[in-house]
């Protein structure tokens, strides 16, 4: 049985943190302190969940999946108290984020680091990956994400339109010249885009028709920033994001091709958790974003 939710909490910073030193200096305690909230919930659940030496701390295989529930735990217990504060009143605790690699780099630490500033009992735990995790199960406070498969556990707002372009570097464009058919791609330097063990096809609207066309060009790269990298050092064309070459198309180091075959793509979204009380964290976090891009997306 859970008695006290500061043990709890002393279990999550020790787990993070991976010492009890470095715990209990974040959270203003002495060392003795925490090790005896981390023992008093080991008995309370009567398991073992920290292995302990003298050189270094580890989760057992239990403490490893309590730990999961254990910020679940802490992640609705902050809520709870968010929802029972004013709106008025300043966001505070711990804010999960998860983030697309380049589009959260790019364009949403900017905001969170405003926000930070603004905010500064807040304390962000943001990750970056390209994979759709399980928000709930993970205890993910909010997300953005590109598409992605809808699930009724969470609540999807749209924050700005998406489109992939066909670009290349004007020199690379001067020597090969500029493709103008879906066809004419079998005769250029192709950078493609290497995900989850293979490649991924092109995106095209043809004929009044959504198409994938597959890329058997002599180069592949599993990260889209080094695709962008490849593309302006002249490599080949490369299909990319909007909010990944927006502005090397606008300062001329990049020049899109095959425009008329543009499709519309899946929208750039926020997702969070389905709550009947949103906390403050969330919710200003979902406001600074949308009033930042309020004008339109920052690539646009």
């Amino acid at each position: 049985m859970l008695d006290h939710l500061g043990d709890v909490r002393a279990f999550v910073r020790v787990a993070d943190d991976q010492s009890f030193t470095q715990a209990a200096e974040r959270l203003g305690l002495s060392r003795s302190a925490v090790g005896k909230c981390v023992a008093r919930l080991e008995d309370n659940i009567a398991t073992r969940l920290i292995h302990r030496t003298t050189r270094s701390v580890s989760l057992t295989e239990e403490g490893r999946l309590f730990y999961e529930y254990a910020v679940r735990i802490l992640s609705e217990a902050d809520d709870a108290e968010s929802a029972l504060a004013q709106r008025h009143q300043a966001p505070k605790g711990r804010l999960r984020i998860d983030l697309p690699i380049a589009i959260g780099r790019l364009h949403i630490l900017p905001v969170l680091q405003r926000f930070l500033k603004r905010w500064p009992e807040v304390e962000a735990d943001v990750s970056f990956t390209d994979e759709y995790r399980d928000i709930v199960g993970d205890g993910i406070d909010v997300a953005v994400r590109i598409g992605g498969p809808t699930d009724n556990r969470l609540i999807r707002r749209v924050l700005a339109s998406h489109r992939l372009i066909t670009c290349a570097a004007p020199a690379y464009l001067q020597q090969r010249g500029t493709p103008q058919s879906i066809e004419e791609l079998a005769r250029h330097d192709r950078i493609g885009f290497k995900h989850a063990g293979g490649p991924v096809a092109w995106h095209y609207r043809i004929g009044g028709e959504d198409r994938d066309v597959g890329v058997k060009g002599n180069l592949h790269l599993g990260n889209t920033e080094a695709i962008r990298d490849a593309c302006l050092s002249g490599m080949g064309l490369a299909q990319l994001s909007a909010f990944l070459v927006g502005g090397d198309i606008r300062q001329g180091r990049l020049v899109p091709v095959l425009e008329e075959f543009e499709r519309d793509e899946p929208p750039v979204c926020v997702v969070y958790p389905t709550r009947k009380h949103v906390s403050p964290k969330v919710r200003l976090f979902i406001e600074a974003i949308r009033a930042e891009w309020a004008n339109g997306a920052p690539w646009a």
